[in-house]
């Protein structure tokens, strides 16, 4: 029987929001303890929300995770329960679940939430956090089976965000910005390890190409490697290359958006 619901969203703290949906799992599922992944992620943020429950999953123990980040909330998309990995994804199939159940190994089989009786009542259209992924989970914990939430759903058909890429070619390794946390640090889809395979080590100053613009940049082992206020490149904790500036904003001082194209190589 699954004890553990993680909970990710965009409702931030200022209201009531996530505390409905803690109340309404207690109500089904007192025993089950919850873990509050984020509530910050910038409203309706698919992308950011997905990167952060991608890289938070490993460390989540095997459980019913909800993603509640969703623009289209009230629109034509369904709500779905996606089993990856001994785990239970349940969310909007809007690709926010998807970077964390390629993660997890894959989906397995899906199905779309239609079956009312496991609601609360009556469901919001604007806040199925509450009213449907909250007790959908409960009642999982409790001994529900996935396959009684609805229909099975083609796992193809799931929509999935493009997975960010990084390309080596030339002496050089290209990549994009894959999100930007509440510090300003820009993290890239370009891993350490793409580096390394480019003879780049600790203490080496990297060419840093944004655009029509190229930087010189020290690579070190953390932001306290440079005095206040300088920027610097650094594997963060997923593995991936981050470009930060110590006790300040990179994204901002670089004009450095989710999406965005960088191209990393060594320097002489």
């Amino acid at each position: 029987m699954t004890q553990v619901i993680t909970l990710l969203t965009d409702y931030g703290l200022e209201d009531g929001y996530v505390a409905a949906c803690h109340g309404v799992i207690a109500g089904i599922a007192p025993e089950t303890r919850v873990i509050d992944v984020c509530h910050l992620v910038p409203s309706g943020d698919v992308r950011r929300g997905a990167a952060i429950l991608a890289q938070t999953i490993p460390y989540l123990p095997k459980g019913v995770h909800i993603g509640a980040v969703d623009p289209g909330a009230g629109g034509a998309r369904r709500p779905v329960a996606v089993e990856a990995g001994g785990r239970i994804f349940i969310g909007p199939d809007n690709g926010l679940l998807s970077w964390a159940i390629h993660a997890s190994g894959g989906a397995r089989a899906a199905y779309e939430l239609c079956n009312e009786e496991y609601f609360l009542h009556p469901v919001s259209p604007t806040f199925h956090g509450r009213d449907v992924y909250a007790p959908v989970a409960g009642r999982l914990c409790c001994g529900l089976k996935a396959a009684d939430l609805g229909p099975a759903y083609p796992v193809e058909r799931l929509v999935s965000l493009p997975e960010p890429t990084s390309v080596i070619r030339e002496g050089c390794v290209e990549g994009e910005v894959v999100s930007v946390d509440r510090y300003g640090n820009t993290q890239l889809s370009i891993a350490a390890g793409d580096l390394a395979a480019l003879g780049v080590r600790l203490g080496d100053t990297l060419g840093v190409r944004l655009g029509r613009r190229q930087l010189s940049m020290p690579f070190r082992e953390t932001y306290a490697a440079v005095p206040p206020g300088e920027l610097v490149a650094f594997a963060d904790s997923a593995g991936l290359i981050a470009l930060a500036v110590n006790a300040g904003d990179a994204a901002q001082r670089l004009g450095l958006p989710p999406g965005a194209h960088v191209r990393l190589s060594p320097t002489p």
